[in-house]
């Protein structure tokens, strides 16, 4: 599965991700340029990290309309953000390799 990463990754999320067999293409900041650059056309899975960027999830959802987005991260979405997330998680709840394997 191909998923894109776009915030920081402080839990250790990409690397147990990757352990799963998934390719994880990581964009510091969710905007057009960075999602097209990580492959946003070509991914399974929007993963956020940071509530802070919530917005990016629209953009996300614009660029590649099938996308599964999953937020993990403490805090809660803007509404407009959640009617387009189909999964959040809490990192204090499932740790990195729980949430990988599930996915």
């Amino acid at each position: 599965m191909n998923v894109v990463l776009v915030g920081t990754d402080p839990n250790g999320l990409t690397a147990a991700l990757e352990a799963e067999g998934h390719t994880v293409m990581v964009a510091d900041v969710g905007n057009r340029p960075g999602l097209e650059e990580a492959g946003i056309h070509e991914a399974d899975v929007y993963l956020l990290t940071e509530m802070s960027q919530a917005t990016s999830i629209a953009v996300a959802k614009d660029l590649a309309p099938d996308l599964r987005v999953v937020v993990y991260a403490a805090g809660s979405l803007p509404d407009f953000a959640s009617r387009q997330t189909d999964l959040v998680v809490d990192p204090d709840l499932l740790d990195a390799e729980a949430v990988a394997e599930e996915l």
